[in-house]
């Protein structure tokens, strides 16, 4: 796994640390994180990689899993 990854499983983690972060991807569809959750991650995110995610990021797809979130994270530092 690489860094970004490994940082936001410890983000979703320190959560909820009775999921299995490394294969959920229903992270949003079975309600694991409620809307509080991904204002945490959000913030988390804005501030270990210093990057902004932009409102319409902020969908079910993007939040699945921790694959997804560290997908969008390396996504928004190219830009």
């Amino acid at each position: 796994m690489n860094e970004i990854l490994d940082k936001i499983i410890e983000i979703l983690s320190d959560l909820h640390e009775d999921v299995d972060f490394t294969t959920c991807d229903t992270l949003i569809d079975d309600k694991i994180l409620d809307s509080f959750d991904i204002i945490t991650v959000i913030t988390e995110i804005n501030s270990e990689f210093d990057v902004a995610i932009p409102a319409d990021r902020i969908v079910p797809e993007n939040f699945n899993s921790a694959q997804a979130l560290a997908a969008l994270v390396e996504e928004l530092e190219e830009i």
